[in-house]
């Protein structure tokens, strides 16, 4: 069932590294990216926290676990019908290796090296891009600040 997220869009995307380096990449059976590699990605849900949303599509559409280790970037657009697609990027740990993929939504799913995938030309483009790029340069969460119990958070996280 699609979701009515009106004109503001919040999705997540994961860079999920394994032991030897590799990045988690799908192919979607739909929308603009089908048949091109990219991340797992997704959009964030009701009631869910940004990090909670990107293990969850994780694990959704590969059956992948992963930890999250920070956020490495942020994609911001406009698309043609006034609709504000932004989207954060994470990088993550796998902590599992067995694939089992959603074939509603992903076709194909593997483990492969950045330089690979910078050279494939069925690699998205922010995917390109950031195999280009030195990815460990991250933002780290921290939970342990409190606001004030006034604003009523469940969770409250700083990426900084």
């Amino acid at each position: 069932m699609r979701k009515d997220r009106k004109n503001v869009w919040l999705g997540v995307s994961g860079i999920v590294v394994n032991e030897r380096g590799e990045w988690l990449v799908v192919k979607k059976t739909y929308g603009g990216l089908k048949g091109k590699w990219s991340f797992p990605a997704g959009f964030v849900d009701e009631g869910e926290t940004v990090e909670e949303a990107i293990v969850r599509e994780v694990l959704e559409e590969t059956g992948i676990r992963a930890q999250v280790e920070g956020v490495v970037g942020i994609r911001s657009g406009v698309l043609q019908k006034g609709i504000s697609d932004n989207m954060i990027i994470f990088l993550l740990q796998a902590n599992s290796t067995e694939l089992m993929i959603e074939p509603k939504e992903i076709q194909e799913a593997e483990f492969r090296t950045p330089e690979s995938l910078a050279q494939d030309p069925d690699s998205s483009l922010l995917l390109v891009e950031f195999a280009k790029r030195n990815v460990s340069k991250q933002l780290i969460p921290y939970d342990h600040f409190n606001p004030g119990n006034h604003f009523g958070y469940r969770q409250y996280i700083l990426f900084l």
